[in-house]
């Protein structure tokens, strides 16, 4: 997948002990058993950890592992191409 969706299973497995062989794309987080007050939490970890504002008030139990992490990407700035070194300017 993309990087923002292995660090999602990740901190799911370390901070909030979810078995990371039952995070899929499409378990909700009231399915990995996370509650509201641990979607909240997990929110907020996110928040702080990529510097990105996230609605908290769209944070639910019933979103996917894919939908969070989609949520995360669309927050994050989109990388620049490098510029060409070939002296052309292009």
């Amino acid at each position: 997948m993309n990087r923002v969706y292995d660090r999602l299973v990740t901190l799911l497995h370390n901070k909030f002990e979810v078995p990371a062989d039952r995070v899929e794309p499409t378990a909700t987080l009231g399915e990995l058993d996370l509650d509201s007050l641990a979607v909240v939490e997990l929110y907020v970890t996110l928040q702080e950890e990529w510097g990105i504002a996230l609605d908290d008030s769209a944070a639910s139990a019933e979103l996917t592992v894919a939908e969070v992490a989609h949520s995360v990407s669309e927050q994050l700035p989109l990388p620049t191409e490098p510029v060409p070194h070939d002296g052309s300017g292009r």
